[in-house]
This record gives C-alpha cells, sequence and structure tokens, in this order.
C-alpha cells in the first residue's frame, strides 16, 4: 500500500512570536522557505496532521515532529537553536515499514533491516552506530540516542548514504521509530 493523506486535513499555523503573537501564515503542505511569508516564526499550533520543522529553509538542519497542539516557544520547548524556518507535512502512511540500516556511511558496514521499532541499535544488532539508511516502505524518525531520545531526523522512501548531507549536526544514529497513523 501507499501513502494516502490529504493536504485539507493537516494545517499548522506559524506565528512570528512567542505565545502565538505577531503576523501568522497557514500552511497545509511543505513550505521549504517561511521567509517569504514570515520574517522569523518562533511558535505555532497543529491543528491537524503531522509535520515535521527545520530551523533551516529546504528542510536542512536541526527538525522536530509535531503533532496536534500548541507549541508556544519554538526556541525552548522544542530545542531549536534558531526558529523555524521550513516545514513538511507528513502524510498517513497504511501499510508495512522496511528499512535497511547502515553502520557505515555510503550504506555500507554491518547491516540490518528493520520491520519494527528499534529502540537500541547495540542491544538490538550489536552495531555501534548507524550512519546510513535504506528505506523502503513508509516514514521513520531516527534518534540519536537510545530510547528515542536526543536530535531526530525524518526519512522517507530513498536511500540515505550519509546525513552530514540533510544538514544535521549528528551523523550517527541509535535508535529508529515508525511514524504510524497517530497523525490525526
Amino acid at each position: 500500500m501507499s501513502n494516502t493523506g490529504s493536504s485539507m486535513r493537516s494545517k499548522i499555523i506559524f506565528y512570528e512570536e512567542r505565545n502565538f503573537q505577531g503576523r501568522s501564515y497557514e500552511c497545509t503542505s511543505d513550505c521549504s522557505d517561511m521567509s517569504s511569508n514570515l520574517s522569523r516564526c518562533q511558535s505555532c499550533r497543529v491543528e491537524s496532521g503531522c509535520f515535521m520543522v527545520y530551523e533551516r529553509p529546504n528542510f536542512m538542519g536541526n527538525q522536530i515532529f509535531l503533532r496536534r497542539g500548541e507549541y508556544a516557544d519554538s526556541m525552548s520547548m522544542m530545542g531549536m537553536r534558531d526558529c523555524i524556518r521550513s516545514c513538511r507535512m507528513i502524510l498517513k502512511h497504511r501499510g508495512q515499514f522496511r528499512m535497511k540500516i547502515f553502520e557505515r556511511e555510503n550504506l555500507s558496514g554491518q547491516s540490518h533491516e528493520l520491520m519494527d521499532d528499534c529502540d537500541h541499535v547495540m542491544e538490538c544488532f550489536h552495531m555501534n552506530e548507524c550512519m546510513s539508511c535504506q528505506v523502503m516502505e513508509g516514514p521513520w524518525l531516527l534518534f540519536e540516542q537510545p530510547q528515542f531520545r536526543g536530535k531526530m531526523i525524518y526519512v522517507k522512501p530513498g536511500e540515505y548514504r550519509s546525513f552530514k548531507e540533510m544538514g544535521v549536526s549528528s551523523t550517527r544514529f541509535m535508535s529508529m521509530r515508525q511514524i504510524t497513523d497517530s497523525c490525526n
């Protein structure tokens, strides 16, 4: 099965200032650079669906997964160093999840295939870290620490030969979680 979802059912509102103050911008799809709509974004409200927000344009830099709710201060509540600069809507996925993780960059070194969440790469597979991956099915979140903690990145079907190319500060990940239908 494939991704299903509608931008009509997903909506996020960004605000220039903390606590939902200042000018606002509504978004129902991906936005690679919010600077043409807002000079900065320091709070947001997810009315429906799920989104990844990024601290740099073009879906780069540190990223945070947001579900329905209010986020009054993006810098302190979400651990962003700067304000939000881009966002990506997460489409619902119904079907299997499959990903192959690799211990080294360029899809090399020890590898293992996942079809379920992995809370600790070292304990599950005796791998020191995950530095690249190939996603075959479904959207996933990769976390820099075990037990789904620390900085995260969003990956969807495709090859990720080096996490450095995604503009994130961490290039090694220790736990992985499927993004399931909890994006309502």
